[in-house]
């Protein structure tokens, strides 16, 4: 959280309530927001809200990963990097070999297409092929758990529409009520 959470939006100032309110909060989790949605299969359908998952300022990067993964190990911040670097070259060449990368306890990585269909057996050609892309298919490990109750496997969510209307007084707790009080104008809209 040390890149792009304090730059503000052309509606306001959110990403830097959130970022002083995480701040004096130290929150860690994953924010949501509420949107309702339709059944469009259904003309007389009523909007259901559904939670959807909010992303918080910039992507972590490389440096950022390997930040983290220095401090818990004696590797240096070069090391991480390069051997990270070296994963993605190699990975790459697997895939692109026909084989598919299994990383025990983490997942597995394949590629699938995008093609289009001919009548004729003998007119189907790499030419069909659109797209490729590489899948990623976690393994069990690190599949996230909504029920799981262990530290470090734990996920929390905070409602970042109550946390933005909280005068910053909030304890930052899961799920979230509606707020009262705080900020006059709804950066959300």
């Amino acid at each position: 959280m040390r890149r792009g959470f304090g730059q503000l939006s052309p509606r306001g100032s959110l990403n830097n309530l959130v970022f002083l309110t995480f701040k004096k909060l130290l929150i860690m989790g994953v924010p949501f927001k509420k949107i309702p949605r339709k059944d469009p299969r259904k003309e007389d359908a009523v909007a259901k809200f559904y939670p959807q998952l909010v992303t918080l300022g910039d992507n972590a990067d490389l440096e950022d990963v390997a930040y983290v993964m220095k401090e818990k190990s004696s590797l240096t911040l070069g090391d991480i990097k390069s051997v990270i670097t070296n994963f993605v070259e190699a990975l790459i060449d697997k895939l692109y070999g026909g084989q598919s990368v299994n990383i025990k306890d983490f997942g597995v990585f394949s590629l699938s297409a995008r093609t289009v269909g001919v009548e004729k057996k003998e007119d189907c050609t790499a030419k069909n092929i659109k797209a490729v892309k590489i899948n990623f298919r976690p393994s069990t490990t690190i599949r996230p758990d909504v029920t799981a109750t262990r530290a470090g496997q734990k996920i929390d969510f905070y409602d970042l529409e109550a946390l933005v209307n909280k005068d910053g007084s909030s304890s930052g707790g899961q799920g979230g009520s509606g707020a009262d009080g705080g900020i006059e104008e709804n950066p959300l809209g």
